[in-house]
């Protein structure tokens, strides 16, 4: 289907939980429901209004309940009404709201609710993460074990001094404090501090590391109609896109994957950017650990290779710099990793919608969001704007 003949998408409603490290007080299906009442009181509109339902959320081993998506459908509004669940590891929350968007460009549904969430607190990550010889080699717990290998490779190939990691995570927590949704409020943290907490895996150090969040995110995405009907502006979706490759193949570039690549490029060719740096005006991206935002800035041609870590270090990056990155704290000041994705594209649709708060970027009329799964093997990014696209 060409962009010309596509139903124009509109992000209408937008809702969080609070995300903490354990929500004893609800269980999933509460959870989810909290979020998605919160996208409908945003948007206006009520269960009735709502034609579908798509959720996602990474491994089901991660709470220990196996198609969660079939008892949630109750608490989702969705009995009686298609119901879809997506799965694309870390990257999930993103491609959720992606086959959301898609249901609605194709008209398949006017009006579909997307929601991802995680449960952390009923599981534990790190060690499900971490496979037993022969699957992975050992002394490789977690995610941090899988990637900081290509941080060190990204070290030695742009020659980044040391201090990159710690600044970047500094930034994003001090971010964090203006948004009221974020897990890590840490009011009194110094870079000092960040460079002297403890190094996990070298050179990833405590502080430049993704907490374990519980918490949900929905969004009410819904046709030129209904997007006339909505009470607030709303974020119109100018491009979106996924890209895979195998987490292992010979030449893979573990710094830079083509699948990263590949994908902003078709984002931007929908959206007609030309050059990003200097027409997207704020990046929610996915950063687990804090040396990926300088990679990940070279990865989306926001940097020419080997440059990332200079737009870090010279304050490009800051709220308040030319190209605010992770203006809410991020993945690392907030990571319910289901949902992780999905807040990264919310919240590029709150900054455009004007509504971000206290982290709001002034003057943002496109915005980016990212997100990244498995061994840097999934992506799912969109752009989104102020104005209804073209066409």
């Amino acid at each position: 289907m060409s962009t010309a003949h596509k139903e124009p998408v509109a992000v209408v409603g937008i809702g969080q939980t609070k995300h903490v490290a354990a929500r004893k007080d609800v269980s999933i299906a509460g959870l989810v429901r909290e979020a998605a009442r919160r996208a409908l009181d945003d948007a206006g509109l009520d269960w009735p209004d709502i034609d579908a339902v798509v959720i996602g959320k990474a491994p089901d081993f991660f709470e220990g309940v196996m198609m969660p998506e079939l008892y949630l459908a109750d608490a989702l509004g969705a009995v009686g009404k298609p119901m879809l669940r997506v799965h694309t590891a870390g990257s999930v929350g993103g491609s959720t709201a992606l086959v959301a968007a898609n249901l609605v460009a194709a008209r398949v549904h006017g009006t579909v609710l997307t929601l991802a969430f995680e449960k952390q607190s009923e599981s534990n990550a790190m060690w499900g993460l971490s496979l037993p010889i022969p699957f992975q080699q050992p002394l490789l717990a977690g995610a941090g074990g899988f990637f900081a290998p290509h941080v060190r490779a990204y070290m030695r190939r742009t020659g980044a001094p040391d201090a990159i990691g710690s600044l970047v995570a500094f930034k994003d927590r001090r971010n964090a404090l203006k948004n009221p949704y974020a897990h890590l409020h840490e009011h009194d943290l110094t870079l000092e501090q960040v460079q002297s907490s403890p190094m996990l895996w070298d050179p990833i150090r405590y502080s430049e590391t993704c907490p374990s969040s519980d918490g949900a995110c929905a969004m009410i995405l819904t046709d030129r109609a209904g997007a006339d009907r909505s009470p607030e502006p709303p974020a119109w979706v100018h491009g979106g896109a996924m890209r895979s490759e195998p987490t292992l193949f010979a030449g893979k570039d573990f710094v830079s994957p083509q699948a990263g690549r590949d994908c902003a490029a078709d984002v931007y060719a929908q959206a007609g950017i030309t050059d990003p740096r200097a027409e997207i005006d704020a990046v929610e991206m996915y950063v687990p650990f804090s040396w990926y935002e300088p990679m990940w800035l070279e990865n989306l041609g926001f940097a020419e290779e080997g440059e990332g870590w200079k737009l870090t270090e010279s304050g490009v990056t800051e709220l308040d710099g030319d190209l605010p990155v992770n203006p809410s704290g991020g993945v690392l000041s907030t990571n319910p990793i289901g949902a992780s994705g999905m807040i990264r594209f919310a919240e590029a649709a709150l900054q455009v919608r004007g509504q971000a708060g206290e982290h709001q970027v002034d003057g943002a009329r496109r915005a980016l969001g990212h997100a990244y799964g498995g061994g840097s093997q999934f992506f799912s990014m969109w752009l989104v704007g102020a104005e209804q696209p073209a066409g």
